[in-house]
């Protein structure tokens, strides 16, 4: 039985993403400690707050090691905007903060300049690899939904699993096995939001 695990830890955006996934016929479980991640197949982190809050609110709540050791593990895992950026090392946002480190790499803010900050609204994302199945059935350059100031830079380019411009190009999506994660919000992001989370259930 596929379920979700979805992390809370008290800023996240879940409601839209536990919605989501029953549109997809799937009932996630929040997960607030380490031993409710029994039963669980896929593992959340959505994101609403600032990098360095929600470094230290995983840490309190005992998640930041079995997160990673869940990646490590190479089971099913789904980063979303602060869940994405939270896996690298630091922040510009948060100077001082340590992220888990699960990947090699800062996070930086988008240069001051004649667009807007933050970038917010739909942006085209166009994958790296085309023929990866998280991107099955969405077309060569799908829109998907963004709200965010800053935005990772992986020491490790071959991680990158789509790219998308605004004002500079930035890594819009990372994969590393079966551990996905995302700048933008498939759970604002209508159909195709909904679709990218089917193919990440299908990872099992």
């Amino acid at each position: 039985m596929i379920t979700p695990g979805i992390i809370d830890y008290g800023a996240g955006n879940l409601s839209s993403v536990c919605n989501s996934f029953r549109a997809i016929g799937m009932e996630g479980k929040l997960i607030r400690t380490e031993a409710e991640l029994a039963g669980v197949t896929h593992l959340v982190l959505p994101g609403v707050g600032a990098f360095g809050d929600c470094a230290r609110a995983l840490r309190d709540q005992g998640l930041a090691e079995p997160i990673r050791r869940w990646i490590d593990e190479d089971k099913p895992f789904l980063g979303i905007c602060i869940g994405y950026q939270i896996l690298f090392e630091s922040s510009e946002e948060s100077p001082g903060a340590d992220g888990l480190g699960i990947l090699k790499g800062h996070v930086r803010r988008f240069p001051e300049g004649e667009l807007k900050v933050p970038h917010m609204g739909w942006n085209s994302v166009h994958p790296t690899r085309q023929a990866d199945p998280i991107w099955q059935g969405m077309g060569s350059a799908p829109y998907f939904y963004y709200v965010h100031s800053y935005f990772p830079e992986p020491e490790d380019s071959s991680i990158i699993a789509a790219t998308s411009t605004y004002g500079c190009s930035f890594a819009a999506a990372i994969r590393r096995g079966r551990m996905i994660a995302t700048q933008f919000h498939p759970e604002k992001s209508q159909m195709l939001g909904l679709k990218l989370l089917q193919n990440y259930i299908n990872l099992s």
